[in-house]
């Protein structure tokens, strides 16, 4: 392929993954658990034993379809509403795998605990990264891993 043709594979490569990632967080914004499911790697595109692999903040790693379906279903099971405003998302395609690093800003609403506290799926920040890989069906989810953002220091512990 010439410089140009294989430029504008790269780019259609890099629209499509990022067109899968958005996928991913609109159908958590509608509650559509089989769109959820629908994004990552079925059990005929994974060639590895492991599966899929998803790292919520605070939760264990979890593996395979069933444990990743169910711990999404139970955050949107847990929220009122939940919305997705991502940030510095940035694409990188090697081959069949494509790498997307984004910031989550999480804007949703529990059940509000005892003392007035809102619950515990209340928004915040989440730095994300999430690995595709390409399969005859086009761009699956085959990792996620989020890492809460620090927003404040230790001021309060010196109080």
């Amino acid at each position: 392929m010439s410089g140009g043709t294989a430029g504008k594979a790269r780019e259609a490569d890099v629209e499509a993954v990022l067109a899968a990632n958005r996928g991913l967080y609109e159908a958590l914004e509608r509650g559509d658990v089989e769109a959820v499911e629908d994004v990552w790697l079925g059990a005929a595109d994974a060639d590895d034993k492991g599966g899929v692999v998803c790292v919520h903040p605070g939760w264990p790693v979890l593996r395979g379809r069933a444990q990743v379906t169910r711990s999404y279903m139970l955050i949107m099971m847990n929220t009122e509403y939940i919305q997705f405003f991502l940030t510095d998302v940035e694409a990188e395609v090697h081959g069949d795998v494509a790498l997307v690093t984004c910031t989550e800003n999480i804007l949703s609403g529990g059940e509000s605990e005892e003392e007035g506290e809102l619950g515990p799926l209340v928004g915040g920040k989440v730095v994300s990264t999430n690995l595709f890989r390409r399969t005859p069906a086009g761009w699956k989810l085959w990792s996620h891993h989020g890492s809460p953002v620090l927003t404040s220091g230790d001021e309060d512990d010196e109080d």
